[in-house]
C-alpha cells in the first residue's frame, strides 16, 4: 500500500513486529507530494536543565490549509544511550514522525519514537557451526527474519505461497524449505526478489510450472 521497502530501511522488525523508520515516513510524504512540515519548541513543556525537550510538528497536504499535528518529546530517560546529548533532534524527529503517520493514516509505531527500553535489543552472539547451519532460517543480525522477508515478497508480489514454497524447496535441493541451510533460503529469497522485479509474469509462470506437483502431493 505505501510502497515500503525493507532493503531501503524503510521498516524494521523486532520483538515480533513491524515498525517504519523516519526514511519510511519521508519517503511516503515525498510520494504523495506533501506540501511543507513545521516544527517548533513547546518551550512551557520543556526543561533544559534535564535536558527534557517537546516539539509539535504539523504536516500539510496539498491544497489543505489546516495540518496534521504531532507531538514529540525526549530526555535522557527514554532515548537509546547512542543518542544521548541529541534529545532535542529526537525530540523533533518523534514529533515529525507522530504527525506523518496521522496525515498519511499509518498505524505502524515508529521505530524512533520507542522508548530506550523498548529499543530493538542487540542480536546475542551465535557461535558458528561447522556445518555452516544455522537452524530454523532465523535472524542472527538483527535483520528481519528469512521466513519474514519471504512473506513479505510473497505479499508484496501477490505470489501463490504454495508455489513459491515448492519453488524453494526444488532451489534448495532439499524435501522441505524447513530442510534448507540459512544460506541457501538466503540466496533462494534474493533470486525471488530479482526475479519478481525483472519480469513477475514469467515468474508466475515458472511457479505454475509447480502446480502439477504440488497437486499430486497428498
Amino acid at each position: 500500500m505505501y510502497r515500503l521497502s525493507v532493503t531501503a530501511g524503510h521498516l524494521q522488525f523486532f520483538d515480533g513486529r513491524w515498525y517504519i523508520t523516519h526514511s519510511g515516513l519521508l519517503s511516503v510524504a515525498h510520494r504523495n507530494r506533501c506540501a511543507g512540515i513545521r516544527t517548533a519548541v513547546e518551550r512551557q513543556l520543556c526543561d533544559v536543565g534535564i535536558k527534557r525537550w517537546v516539539f509539535k510538528a504539523t504536516v500539510y497536504k496539498p491544497g489543505s490549509k489546516s495540518g496534521f499535528v504531532g507531538y514529540g518529546d525526549a530526555d535522557p530517560s527514554n532515548v537509546s544511550p547512542l543518542v544521548r546529548g541529541a534529545e532535542m533532534r529526537v525530540a523533533e524527529t518523534r514529533a515529525v514522525n507522530r504527525a506523518l503517520r496521522k496525515a498519511y493514516g499509518i498505524g505502524l509505531c515508529s521505530v524512533e519514537e520507542l522508548g530506550s527500553s523498548s529499543a530493538p535489543p542487540k542480536p546475542p552472539a551465535v557461535p558458528p557451526q561447522a556445518n555452516g547451519h544455522h537452524g530454523s532460517n532465523g535472524s542472527s543480525n538483527g535483520q528481519p527474519r528469512l521466513r519474514d522477508q519471504l512473506c513479505l515478497l510473497i505479499r508484496q508480489y501477490n505470489l501463490d505461497p504454495t508455489l513459491v514454497k515448492a519453488y524453494a524447496a526444488d532451489f534448495c535441493g532439499t524435501e522441505t524449505l524447513r530442510e534448507a541451510s540459512r544460506d541457501l533460503v538466503e540466496s533462494f529469497i534474493t533470486q525471488l526478489a530479482a526475479s519478481a522485479k525483472k519480469d513477475r509474469d514469467a515468474l508466475v509462470c515458472k511457479l505454475n510450472s509447480y502446480a502439477q506437483s504440488v497437486e499430486a502431493k497428498p
